[in-house]
């Protein structure tokens, strides 16, 4: 006898006897269990009874009491597809195992067929190639040979004709003209296969180190990956088993993983469509700049100081400027090559997009284009601020504004 199929045996009669041998028996009742427990499991009664029982489990890839626990009408399932490189988590593309439904009191059976024997392989995998080993296995007195195969496969026998129940959830899918109802069911195989690496990623031993490190403050080589958003799905209830075989060893819970739309975050800056200053850059920003460089230009001298705190004003405008061009060259690459951008002149692409990146470095006939803008924006922009109250600006000023600009013209770049 293989050594898996002896602890087997041995661990059901253990089990037999501590429910049924109480230590307060008399020798003789003892002794009568104990014989009683040896017809019980010996291989000439048990594995016939087992081979008739077997019929009452199915083994399944879908099954249908996931989806409603009463539901006694849907057909076994076996899914086969074959294994391809589509890019899908699907039936084929998984190892996933076969899960097993029927009545819970004679998954001993199950258990007895999953058992991997010395070679490798499991006892139904050799039981349905007819080999050797199982016709050495499964010798007895009481039942040829065929007739044990036979019963034990009827595990994985699935119905000619497939039927389904009202209890599962049913699709009307168009096809051609007419529809066809779909009965949707669970892969509990590929359900469980996901939970199972969802947990090695979470919570393996190299996970908890860098856990570990990260809690610590120090640098973990590999470091971990995480999911969030994961929610937990509860099937059965008290009664796990009642669902299926993989359900109950998964104590009835399986993963959901988030799958709502992204929240979308409102963009603080505006992409231009056709002029960076007049698209991405609100006067209200800078409001405040420019009341302080309005109660210079009206105060009534000037000296050194006056001079100086406007250019000061000036500049620190200019840095305002600077913070959201970088803003907006943090988008990816190319973004002004799209048609909804073609407004937009060549030489603000150039300084404002990074995908040329050089021209960008090499040339200076598109910053000489944006200085000479961005001073007549600054004129503009304190005149829209200030409204009536504005002063006049002429030719000289501009001039002075666009020679600090041009003071700071590597920055622009």
């Amino acid at each position: 006898m293989d050594k898996s199929i002896e602890e087997f045996f041995d661990e059901r009669k253990n089990n037999w006897r501590k429910s049924k041998i109480k230590a307060s028996m008399s020798d003789e009742k003892k002794a009568a269990l104990e014989w009683e427990c040896e017809e019980k499991f010996a291989l000439d009664n048990w594995l016939p009874d087992a081979a008739k029982r077997a019929g009452q489990l199915s083994m399944v890839t879908h099954p249908c009491k996931f989806t409603h626990p009463k539901d006694k009408e849907t057909s076994p399932i076996i899914a086969r597809a074959p294994k391809k490189a589509d890019g899908f988590l699907r039936t084929g593309n998984s190892a996933s195992p076969l899960d097993i439904v029927g009545n819970a009191a004679v998954l001993d059976v199950y258990k007895f067929l999953s058992l991997e024997l010395d070679d490798g392989k499991t006892l139904i995998d050799h039981i349905e190639e007819e080999t050797e080993t199982a016709k050495k296995q499964l010798v007895v007195g009481t039942a040829s040979f065929e007739e044990i195969r036979e019963g034990f496969l009827a595990i994985k026998e699935s119905d000619k004709t497939a039927v389904t129940s009202e209890k599962v959830k049913q699709v009307y899918f168009p096809c051609g003209n007419d529809y066809h109802l779909l009965s949707v069911l669970t892969p509990s195989g590929l359900m469980f296969e996901l939970k199972n690496r969802v947990n090695d990623m979470r919570f393996s031993d190299q996970t908890r180190e860098a856990r570990e490190l990260k809690r610590k403050g120090e640098h973990s080589e590999d470091g971990f990956d995480d999911l969030f958003n994961l929610s937990v799905i509860g099937f059965g209830g008290a009664n796990k088993q009642n669902i299926s075989v993989l359900n109950n060893q998964n104590r009835g819970e399986a993963y959901l993983l988030s799958c709502i739309p992204p929240a979308l975050q409102k963009r603080k800056v505006r992409l231009p469509r056709y002029n960076f200053f007049e698209n991405s850059l609100w006067t209200g920003n800078f409001k405040e700049s420019f009341d302080a460089l309005h109660k210079l230009l009206v105060v009534g001298y000037n000296n050194i100081n006056i001079r100086e705190g406007r250019d000061n004003i000036i500049t620190f405008i200019v840095d305002q400027v600077i913070d959201v061009i970088w803003s907006i060259r943090q988008h990816e690459s190319g973004w002004s090559r799209s048609d909804h951008y073609s407004n937009l002149p060549a030489h603000q692409k150039i300084w404002l997009d990074n995908f040329k990146a050089e021209e960008h470095e090499s040339s200076d006939e598109w910053l000489n284009k944006i200085v000479d803008e961005f001073s007549r924006w600054i004129v503009f922009a304190y005149k829209k601020s200030l409204g009536k109250q504005a002063v006049s600006l002429g030719d000289d000023e501009l001039l002075h504004i666009k020679g600090l600009i041009e003071e700071n013209k590597e920055a622009l770049r």
